[in-house]
């Protein structure tokens, strides 16, 4: 979550909500579906990423996006030519509002199972966010998921032939986690990535540097660039498209040149970016000790 919250606005209940924030018009800006690489496709307003990831025997959806993404989202699942019903497995990068708001309202749609990280979990079914996450005085609740499965000591996750490998990238938020599977036209099979959130990102209140909600934040955030950084990655989505470049590298309607999404270096340059906020953002805190 980047933007700052101004108001939640309930239509009648709370699993009707539409969040109204400082970035919410922008990021829920509407985009055009298309096609990332072989069975992955993009399916999220502009602003904020979801995906979609198909097979015969089923698909996969990351992400939710806000509350009010999820009719845009339900729609150019079909516009593709899938139905929402063939979802069958809903996964997220973390427990934010711009991430995970849609989610409840997906899974009515299509039936699907919700599979979090064990400390995810919770706040996806409470819609509420824990002390212990660092932007906890920026984020108001979101719907809650009545039914979400714990991912437990899983490391991938399977429908029919997809089979999408787990990386733990807490720091961001506490229960952060990231995707990586392969994807394939004709005889050429590539590496995605959907990266959690990497940026340090906390409330007023909150330090990178030593905070006893979450002590292990800047441990934790270190540790999954590095895991992200080793991955093997030649088309990285983020959470946020736009910290990945990828409007930078095709354009809004989806027509541009997709081969210049892989990328091999994504998301080592990625990572390198969200180091330097890091070492900035315990610098200022060091600084403002003094």
């Amino acid at each position: 979550m980047l933007g700052v919250v101004t108001s939640l606005s309930l239509a009648g209940h709370v699993n009707a909500a539409a969040i109204d924030c400082s970035y919410c018009e922008t990021w829920n800006k509407p985009q055009a579906p298309f096609q990332i690489y072989g069975n992955t496709y993009y399916v999220g307003p502009h602003g904020l990423s979801a995906v979609l990831i198909t097979s015969p025997q089923g698909h996969i959806l990351i992400d939710g996006a806000l509350p009010q993404s999820a009719p845009m989202i339900a729609k150019h699942v079909e516009q593709l030519g899938f139905k929402m019903t063939d979802v069958k497995v809903i996964l997220n990068s973390h427990t934010h509002y711009d991430h995970a708001g849609g989610i409840a309202e997906l899974q009515k749609l299509s039936g699907a199972k919700v599979i979090a990280s064990d400390k995810a979990a919770p706040v996806l079914r409470s819609g509420r966010v824990g002390p212990d996450d660092p932007q906890v005085g920026h984020l108001l609740p979101f719907p809650g998921v009545s039914n979400v499965e714990a991912l437990g000591r899983r490391q991938s996750i399977e429908v029919g032939t997809l089979q999408l490998n787990v990386i733990h990238t807490p720091g961001h938020s506490p229960g952060g986690t990231s995707w990586r599977w392969q994807s394939c036209e004709a005889d050429r099979c590539l590496n995605m990535m959907y990266s959690d959130s990497l940026n340090a990102v906390a409330d007023s209140t909150f330090k990178y540097s030593g905070d006893p909600r979450y002590p292990a934040a800047a441990k934790d955030l270190t540790s999954s660039m590095e895991a992200i950084a080793a991955a093997p990655c030649d088309i990285l989505v983020t959470a946020h498209p736009e910290l990945s470049g990828l409007w930078a590298t095709i354009d809004e309607r989806g027509n541009g040149d997709r081969a210049k999404l892989n990328d091999p270096a994504a998301c080592q340059r990625y990572v390198a970016t969200t180091k330097q906020r890091l070492d900035q953002r315990l610098a200022s805190e060091k600084a403002d000790k003094k």
